[in-house]
């Protein structure tokens, strides 16, 4: 199996690869989605992506290794509902 469709199995994803990454980022903003991972040609170098937060619109690259973690803490309603 492709390495980017790991997440689809722990988290309710969406594949987008048409339009500009603007077009994109906004129209995952206007249905909700909280994160946004964009995959580009510096992945092949150094194995990052990068992810966009939606409520602070705040990105950074991180290694694809510990995607998986990142969001699994942000949705963790275990993490959310101790915040509270």
């Amino acid at each position: 199996m492709e390495e980017k469709y790991k997440l689809k199995f722990d988290f309710n994803c969406q594949y987008d690869e048409k339009d500009s990454i603007g077009k994109r980022y906004r129209r995952q903003d206007a249905i909700g989605t909280p994160f946004c991972v964009t995959v580009d040609h510096q992945m092949a170098k150094d194995n990052t992506v990068t992810i966009r937060y939606r409520d602070t619109v705040a990105q950074k690259r991180v290694a694809i290794e510990k995607l998986e973690n990142i969001i699994g803490e942000k949705v963790n309603f275990k993490e959310l509902f101790a915040k509270l």
